[in-house]
């Protein structure tokens, strides 16, 4: 039961981990200068995006792709910037933690 329990904690500490490490890495590629966690800045919240991506099973790389690319029209005629300094891992990282955000 023991070693249950420390498996448990240590796959929640991951998890964590990850959410934190995404978080942080949001803020270091500029991501949060124009989407916050829930509200509308000048892109939409970390929150709309999970929840219109919700059902969509390829939303993560397609969201990567929009991360390096940038685009215009998903969220209103407001641009989304290209950030090609971004690498594909990270933009993948990226994704799929926005998908996340509750």
């Amino acid at each position: 039961m023991r070693i249950l329990a420390v498996s448990v904690f240590a796959t929640l500490s991951l998890v964590s981990g990850a959410a934190f490490a995404s978080a942080d890495l949001a803020k270091a590629k500029n991501c949060m200068a124009c989407h916050a966690m829930d509200k509308k800045l000048v892109g939409p919240s970390y929150k709309d995006v999970a929840a219109k991506y919700a059902s969509d099973k390829d939303a993560a790389t397609k969201l990567a792709k929009k991360i390096r690319e940038g685009g215009t029209g998903a969220w209103g005629q407001v641009p989304m910037p290209a950030n090609p300094q971004v690498s594909e891992a990270d933009a993948l990282t990226l994704a799929k933690w926005v998908l996340t955000v509750k």
